[in-house]
């Protein structure tokens, strides 16, 4: 004879069916009453197969889904994948194997474990960003930001990865100057580039912050990202080549103290500067010497400084003088203009290079201090301005410099613009051309998409892979029918990650990106969940990409995701950062074979917090199975033909311990669930509620149902199989068709209380009291209770202060 027990293997695909065959999840854009709720993960990238994080994320996200829809709100709950990028093509590289291959492989694992976690998924809408059909509307964003100007090509000192042979962003390369993908020491190189102008939204960016509800720590990183510094633009003129340099500085108020001008390594006009003179040879070398430092290291004030002098001289544009000019390392081009004014009296960089070069040093600020002296006085050795306070003269020497054309008041910002080139094969073609005769121009929109072509060697070598297929770089100028060549380049996939979220609203519009009024319905997305790995990169180019789009009037909404929530990572048994290195790495798709994808959702909300870290351990997930068995077991007791699962209307004794303990459950998940997703506390009460119901076996049937059917409903959120198994054993009822639960606001009041007795203020003694009790029982309890009549004794009783169901003040002289 079969077993009768809790057998996630058999309920969990039997509702999978149910919600997959009746398409329970889709949400329709058209003809909806009900308000709209926009619930949505970071799309995955699909190499090899999901990990325990995607678990997580997907748990936490669909908990929210769940909850919105049972509160009455018609909710988006999306899926897609971000499938462009590197790990695919190494693959590729390795094995031979086709990257649409290996992706469509990966794609096709997370999608069917993805639906074994019976993750609320609305699959209408799915899609792949390395599909053409998703690829065309981003080269069509491509095209558009062209035309506002906002994409541009340039030669840029750029970080090269030897390995990937590719193009880095800035926050693709680590604090030690490493690829942060293979690990490589990263080069700088000057190439040609496509840029997209996130500068221009700076300030906007930095301000729309206050508006959305994200967590206090990313908007941090977000503003110390963009950097936002005060102080003025200066121009120095290179008079020998009849340049004019432009500097930033936060400090106008030491202009004259200028002794020497510096510039980045990475500056492109370095070269060019030494080129002819007797250090032409020293400077090259030198450039190539610091290509693979870290920012970090290069800013150190105790680093030695290095650099080597350029052989030409700038005029400083407040005295006249001639400042030698070195190229140094300590000067980064990601501040300002990647060119400096040094005053060394003044700043400890400056100082020090000075020191090792022998450079001049001039006070302008203060009169004795020790140098440098970075502090406020009286200007010194400045002309006009001496005797005036530093911080009066900051804006005096602006002023003059605005008169004069040769500088103004300006704010800089750490931001760069987006470096979107990528010299690899796996990612979504640029839609440009190059004519002979034209020039650069964009490909027709009627001929998009321009599809990937199949290559032979994925291995860029120094160049583009695409560039090896001539068929398809070769093609006709759409303008004068000459020939012309296709760019080469692919797109970062960033870009492919930064408009999903709107395709997800349209998705099947073949005529549009998407459809203005549908994006007005639905964004911004109301819950956005994530890891916090991408409080920079992808946040910030989505809000870019959404700002854009807003002053092209193609949407209305200003920013992508008004709440965001970034989940803890799932640590290894031994509490450390899973990796395969070090063995340590958990699949979930064994879990789920084991306990049933119910236990393993449930336990990963259940260890902690889901915004911080927390280390696995399988015998608590065991302890998270039991539990869900044991729910299972009242389901399978108490179900069947009975009359229902509505509390029972004048419950007594046992029956109204269980009705209480029910609605206080309810109260305590509804309080977790709203805001905070405290879904470890919210399990917690859903665990206590069904351990209460064992612990009253002879209590009134219809109370123990009650409870079981609250406890089902409760846990649906995070064990969606068993919740629906159990609610629907007990009610006949579907669950996810049912209204969250309100506690009973009667029910929530304890029979007893607490009351705090009191003797002049000070706390002397409690006592145990009946909830409700009338002004005289309350303070004959407390006058009968052993520590106030120490306290009292002898003492003339001037008042008694009553508050109802809390204290008795008892005031004594």
């Amino acid at each position: 004879m079969t077993e009768h027990r809790y057998d996630p293997q058999e309920i969990e695909p039997r509702w999978q069916a149910v919600w997959a065959n009746e398409r329970t999840w889709e949400v329709a854009n058209e003809g909806a009453t009900l308000e709209g709720s926009y619930v949505l993960e970071m799309l995955p990238y699909p190499s090899g197969e999901p990990h325990i994080g995607h678990l997580k994320v997907y748990s936490v996200g669909d908990a929210i889904a769940h909850y919105h829809r049972r509160l009455g709100r018609r909710v988006l709950h999306p899926m897609g994948y971000d499938s462009f990028g590197l790990p695919a093509e190494n693959h590729a590289i390795k094995t031979g194997v086709h990257p649409r291959a290996s992706t469509d492989a990966s794609i096709a694992s997370f999608q069917k474990q993805f639906r074994e976690w019976g993750i609320s998924i609305d699959w209408s809408r799915e899609l792949a960003t390395h599909e053409p059909s998703y690829y065309r509307w981003t080269q069509w964003i491509f095209l558009q930001l062209f035309e506002a100007g906002l994409a541009y090509r340039k030669e840029a000192a750029v970080k090269w990865c030897p390995h990937d042979q590719t193009v880095l962003a800035n926050e693709q390369v680590d604090a030690d100057g490493h690829c942060e993908r293979c690990g490589a020491t990263v080069e700088v190189r000057q190439l040609e580039q496509w840029f997209l102008r996130i500068t221009d939204y700076a300030e906007r960016l930095l301000g729309d912050l206050d508006g959305i509800d994200w967590p206090e720590h990313v908007k941090t990183m977000q503003r110390n990202w963009i950097g936002r510094s005060e102080g003025a633009e200066v121009t120095f003129r290179c008079e020998e080549l009849g340049i004019d340099y432009p500097v930033f500085t936060t400090r106008p108020d030491t202009l004259f103290g200028a002794t020497f001008f510096v510039m980045a390594p990475e500056h492109p006009d370095v070269f060019r500067l030494a080129a002819g003179t007797e250090r032409e040879l020293e400077v090259h070398e030198y450039v190539n010497r610091t290509r693979s430092e870290t920012s970090e290291a290069r800013e150190d004030v105790e680093k030695p400084k290095t650099g080597v002098p350029l052989g030409r001289t700038v005029t400083n544009p407040v005295n006249g003088e001639q400042l030698p000019m070195y190229v140094a390392d300590y000067v980064l081009m990601e501040y300002g203009t990647g060119a400096i004014m040094a005053v060394p009296a003044h700043d400890e960089r400056d100082f020090a290079f000075a020191r090792a070069f022998e450079l001049p040093i001039r006070r302008v600020i203060g009169t004795d201090e020790e140098l440098p002296y970075t502090g406020d006085g009286p200007m010194v050795n400045s002309g006009e301005f001496d005797g005036m306070h530093n911080r009066r003269a900051y804006e005096a020497i602006v002023d003059w410099l605005d008169r004069e054309g040769r500088g103004h008041a300006s704010v800089s910002y750490r931001l760069r613009d987006w470096l979107v080139s990528r010299q690899r094969y796996w990612g979504c073609p640029i839609p440009i051309l190059y004519c002979e005769r034209c020039g650069m121009l964009p490909v027709l929109e009627g001929d998009l998409p321009v599809e990937l072509p199949d290559v032979e060697e994925y291995k860029p070598r120094g160049r583009s892979p695409l560039a090896g297929a001539e068929d398809w770089v070769n093609v006709s100028c759409p303008r004068c029918g000459g020939h012309a060549r296709r760019e080469t380049d692919t797109m970062d996939t960033f870009v492919d990650s930064s408009w999903y979220f709107l395709r997800y609203c349209d998705p099947h519009n073949q005529d549009a990106a998407f459809d203005r009024r549908l994006i007005r319905e639905w964004m911004p997305a109301d819950q956005y969940i994530g890891g916090v790995e991408h409080a920079i990169l992808h946040l910030m180019y989505a809000r870019f990409f959404v700002k854009a789009f807003a002053d092209m009037e193609l949407l209305d909404v200003q920013e992508p995701f008004q709440a965001l929530f970034t989940q803890g990572m799932i640590l290894g048994p031994d509490g450390h950062k899973m990796s395969k290195s070090q063995g340590n790495v958990i699949s979930p798709a064994p879990i789920v074979e084991r306990f049933g994808a119910d236990a393993a959702r449930c336990y990963i909300l259940f260890i902690g917090p889901p915004d911080q870290d927390a280390a696995w351990s399988e015998k608590s997930l065991e302890g998270v199975h039991r539990f869900l068995a044991r729910l299972w077991r009242l389901g399978d007791e108490l179900g069947g033909d009975g009359p229902g699962a509505d509390a029972p209307p004048y419950p007594q004794g046992d029956a109204l311990t269980l009705v209480r303990k029910a609605n206080w459950a309810i109260d305590k998940v509804t309080a977790d669930m709203g805001g905070r997703f405290a879904f470890n506390t919210a399990i917690a009460a859903v665990m206590e509620l069904v351990n209460e119901i064992y612990r009253h076996p002879d209590a009134e049937p219809a109370a123990r149902r009650f409870a079981a059917a609250t406890a089902a409903s409760l846990l649906f959120p995070f064990a969606p199989h068993l919740g629906a198994e159990v609610y629907e054993q007990l009610t006949g009822r579907r669950v996810w068709e049912e209204p969250w639960p309100d506690a009973d606001p009667a029910m929530l009041q304890a029979e007893t209380f607490e009351l705090v007795c009191q003797v002049n203020g000070k706390v002397r003694d409690r006592v145990t009291a009946p909830t409700g009790a009338e002004r005289e029982e309350l303070e004959r309890l407390c006058l009968e209770t052993r520590g106030v009549r120490a306290h009292v004794d002898g003492q003339e009783i001037a008042k008694v202060i009553v508050v109802p169901d809390k204290l008795v003040n008892v005031v004594v002289r």
